[in-house]
């Protein structure tokens, strides 16, 4: 196999290579001053398991240069292109709250299949969706990241109080506490808007006890991580520790839940962040070898398009 990153994953690729004992190798794109893309892959991918490593934080962004990399790969004579999406976007839209909204999770799941052969993500966030093959075209398997952040919590914070943020993320929660043998308790939370949250936390003397640790599966907005740090401090807490899989932080959030009064924000380094203390490149190379190793996947013969100018461009 060969292990070909887009550019802010060449620090996870760094480890994830060894890890699999793949061949590393460069991927250029080049961004016209139009706002246009020109991907370059590595030469000599003819016969070869092609892996290519992109997190989807702004999937917006990435989607057409991704369809683009896969394309050119099988025109190279790549045998199967797979996608390792630490973090998959476009999974939490998965029904049509108003009439004529786009159900985004299931289209999104289509435009990748038509791509790649196979995908691993780390704990995408579904709803409704019980399991990516539901959606995807194409072998799908999440990779699970609760050992990982249970042994951070093991060797970091002895006296942790597990805090969900949610009724849906009880049974992850509980899977990461019961691993770390620590207690937890689950918030109750409403949302009125994609940035107002209310949460309401329980009277327990464990929470002042021991040291807090607010689990959430991705911080975007911040404002859950805001609310509950406010509503913890206020019953007299210690400084919670957050700690989240996916640091998305749209715009100030980052800085907006240390100002709240959390003591530590930590991630894996599933999107590059200064946050990641996390790494998940083990937890990758297990899980892609089980789904290259483990599934029959057959070498495909999807069309692709000739290429007649060798600049990849016109005018």
């Amino acid at each position: 196999m060969i292990l070909v990153p887009f550019p802010e994953m060449k620090p996870l690729a760094e480890t994830l290579a060894p890890a699999m004992g793949v061949d590393l190798r460069p991927l250029d794109w080049h961004h016209f001053p139009d706002g246009e893309s020109l991907m370059t892959l590595p030469a000599d991918l003819d016969g070869a398991d092609v892996a290519l490593l992109a997190t989807l934080r702004d999937p917006d962004r990435l989607a057409l240069p991704l369809r683009f990399a896969a394309a050119t790969a099988r025109e190279m004579g790549a045998r199967r292109v797979g996608l390792i999406a630490p973090y998959l976007g476009y999974m939490r839209q998965d029904r049509r709250f108003k009439v004529g909204q786009a159900v985004s999770a299931p289209i999104f799941a289509q435009f990748l299949g038509e791509s790649f052969d196979w995908l691993v993500s780390i704990d995408p966030h579904l709803h409704r969706i019980a399991q990516l093959d539901d959606v995807f075209p194409i072998p799908a398997i999440r990779a699970v990241s609760a050992p990982l952040l249970a042994a951070w919590i093991v060797e970091n914070i002895p006296d942790a109080v597990l805090l969900g943020p949610d009724s849906e993320s009880q049974q992850w929660v509980a899977e990461v506490a019961d691993l770390a043998g620590r207690p937890y308790e689950v918030l109750r939370k409403i949302r009125t808007g994609d940035r107002q949250v209310e949460v309401s936390v329980p009277d327990n003397a464990l929470l002042r006890a021991g040291t807090p640790v607010i689990l959430d599966d991705i911080a975007s907005s911040g404002r859950t991580l805001v609310r509950t740090i406010e509503r913890l401090v206020s019953a007299g807490t210690r400084a919670p520790v957050c700690l989240v899989i996916h640091a998305v932080f749209a715009g100030s959030a980052h800085d907006d839940i240390l100002a709240a009064g959390a003591a530590r924000i930590v991630t894996t380094d599933t999107i590059p962040h200064r946050s990641n203390f996390i790494g998940v490149s083990s937890l990758l190379a297990e899980t892609i070898l089980k789904i290259t190793k483990g599934v029959d996947l057959p070498a495909t013969g999807r069309s692709t398009l000739s290429t007649r100018d060798s600049t990849g461009r016109n005018g």
